[in-house]
């Protein structure tokens, strides 16, 4: 059984449907990873600088994996990816690109840009429960992440 209290996860997901089915999937496979959302990419920018209504660091903690929609309103997914790895307080996170997209090219920019993982979102409900048990047995299982430490 893996520990995961030390492993904050930050989902950055517009859409309420995908998100409530990521944590149900989570809680499905009792996975007790603590669970951050975010619902656009200048969110997720405000949560992981603590700026904004993120200005305590105890409820907006350094996450140790960020899954990122692709699809975003307001700034994009490829725009947050681009912004988090070229920063160097951020760049050491882990970001897996969790999307509907299949284009080669969004692909290819992403990883370009420092993705580590690219995965598209499941459509059944056994696809998505397989996905992200694999996803946190790879990524909180078997990867040694760096250590956690606030800017």
């Amino acid at each position: 059984m893996i520990d995961h209290s030390d492993y904050p996860l930050l989902i950055v997901e517009d859409n309420d449907e995908d998100f409530e089915v990521i944590q149900w999937a989570l809680k499905k496979l009792s996975i007790t990873t603590p669970i951050y959302r975010c619902d656009d990419g200048d969110d997720a920018l405000d949560f992981l600088h603590h700026t904004g209504k993120y200005t305590q660091k105890e409820t907006s903690p350094r996450p140790a994996l960020i899954l990122l929609d692709l699809n975003l309103t307001l700034m994009n997914g490829q725009e947050v990816l681009t912004r988090i790895k070229h920063d160097d307080a951020l760049k050491m996170i882990p970001v897996i690109i969790w999307t509907t997209s299949a284009d080669p090219r969004d692909i290819d920019i992403c990883f370009k840009q420092g993705a580590n993982s690219y995965i598209l979102k499941p459509m059944t409900f056994e696809k998505l429960l397989e996905a992200v048990d694999l996803l946190n047995q790879y990524w909180f299982g078997v990867v040694k992440l760096p250590e956690i430490t606030e800017m």
